[in-house]
């Protein structure tokens, strides 16, 4: 996981408003390797659809991962033939580096791609950037998964999607139903800021930037999807999923230890209506306090345990004692992360430090509530002293979630609103694209797309590109629309 990047804010979501036709408002990439039999008939399929559904100027970019067959020259026979087919060959396989490096140098401001096989019906492509276009959507994505989807494949593919899907959910707290669907898309505003975290080059790449999504607050809009499998897939099923689950492995550890900077990502956009400021409303309280109780629940049941192993050797205070101050600071550390969304190193000392003054005000509880029950009978049941225990907890849980919000993390409450009426950074202007009848004497290779050139790109433009529906009469001579 690159973890010393510095990714800079996320964009507003805007509508893309109109302009001059010619600009490609959408870039479709194909990764492909050796694949010179079904390259041919997929582009122009493909084509053939957007040509006649889509209503924006587009593109389609085929990008070859090291090829060894003649994939080369069909992609460069196809982009001779139609215009708006570009090629692109990468001299390393792997398909998230084709995925970062063709869409870190697009010019599009929705950047998509699919699989060679289209197993994936072409009638959701427009359904699943629509969204991106309008703002109202940050990623898309093709579902296998969702319940109006109609799937054709077999037994085996269907148990390790639904396996790989639910480890997803119970290991990363994926919410997104289908990570490993070839049918995705992407605004490129959002991209810019996002490609450059993600460390997979292979097949865990698309996954691991939906997980980023997720947790930096962005909306992952789902398109039901027809899909029929491909009988004749080249992916090794094996040697992908032991590559997918340590990807699983290294994000999730990556996540857990805060090294991330996704701080500088969560809320960005100032549209949240979770950001507003209402009179009586305090901001995040519902989700603060139900995150609260989840982590007290298990921190109790935690302390109890504690509690019941220190009391086997040693007397109640001292038991108490100990099992208070190690639940203590587990209980800052979760409600730090969990409840209070504070990721990274940045204040944790602090944060704990001022943990166990209210470690101490719990201990007083606690201690004081033991002492009145020994006073009270000289030798209570270990269950009495359990309940008298969860009774002073409760007491004390109150009190804690109090001073976490109103004085522990109060800085980090004062943050968010800071960022949230903060005006967004202006972006420079975006260069003007030419029209597509000039680019299609323009060369796609080299000199647009060379690996390693995105990462030496340091201005991105406005993502809100101009558009205008395709007409008739806009058509150019020699496209074969």
């Amino acid at each position: 996981m690159r973890t010393d990047s510095s990714p800079g804010t996320l964009p507003a979501r805007e509508h893309l408003p109109a302009a001059p036709a010619g600009t490609p408002v959408l870039d479709v990439v194909i990764p492909v390797y050796n694949e010179e039999k079904d390259l041919q008939p997929c582009v122009l399929r493909l084509h053939q659809h957007l040509a006649r559904t889509f209503p924006y100027p587009f593109r389609i970019t085929i990008a070859d991962n090291a090829s060894t067959d003649t994939t080369p020259q069909v992609s460069a026979r196809l982009e001779a033939q139609l215009a708006e087919v570009r090629s692109f060959r990468l001299e390393q396989k792997g398909r998230g580096r084709a995925l970062r490096t063709v869409w870190s140098a697009s010019d599009a401001p929705i950047l998509a791609y699919m699989d060679v096989d289209l197993s994936t019906d072409l009638n959701a492509l427009l359904p699943l950037v629509a969204p991106l276009i309008s703002g109202h959507s940050d990623l898309a994505i093709g579902s296998r998964l969702a319940r109006s989807s109609r799937v054709v494949r077999g037994a085996k593919r269907e148990f390790i999607s639904r396996s790989y899907n639910l480890i997803l959910r119970g290991s990363l707290q994926a919410r997104f139903s289908d990570a490993q669907c070839g049918f995705k898309a992407i605004r490129r505003d959002v991209a810019q800021v996002l490609l450059p975290l993600v460390e997979d080059t292979d097949w865990f790449f698309d996954t691991e930037l939906l997980v980023l999504a997720e947790r930096a607050g962005l909306r992952i809009h789902e398109v039901p999807v027809d899909w029929v499998d491909d009988p004749d897939s080249t992916v090794h099923i094996v040697k992908t999923a032991t590559d997918d689950l340590k990807g699983v492995w290294r994000v999730g550890r990556a996540l857990a230890t805060g090294s991330l900077p996704l701080d500088r990502l969560t809320r960005p956009f100032g549209d949240d209506p979770r950001d507003r400021e209402l009179p009586d409303v305090p901001g995040g309280l519902a989700r603060q306090l139900l995150g609260f109780c989840v982590v007290g629940g298990l921190s109790t049941l935690f302390y109890l345990l504690l509690y019941t192993a220190f009391r086997g050797f040693t007397g109640s205070q001292l038991a108490n004692a100990l099992a208070l101050l190690v639940s203590a600071i587990a209980n800052t550390a979760a409600n730090r992360r969990l409840t209070f969304g504070v990721r990274g190193r940045g204040g944790a000392v602090k944060h704990q430090a001022q943990g166990l003054v209210v470690f101490g005000i719990g201990l007083v509880l606690t201690s004081g509530s033991l002492a009145a029950l020994n006073a009270a009978t000289s030798h209570p049941g270990h269950s009495t002293e359990l309940a008298v225990l969860i009774a002073a907890n409760l007491a004390a849980t109150v009190l804690r979630f109090l001073l976490f919000r109103a004085w522990v993390f109060s800085d980090r409450r004062e943050q968010d609103a800071s960022t949230a009426v903060a005006s967004p950074t202006p972006h420079p202007p975006h260069p003007p694209l030419p029209h597509r009848s000039a680019r299609a004497h323009q060369p796609y290779g080299t000199d647009h797309f060379r690996a390693g050139s995105a990462a030496d790109r340091t201005t991105w433009g406005d993502a809100t590109v101009q558009l205008q529906p395709v007409r008739p009469n806009d058509t150019d001579p020699r496209d074969f629309r």
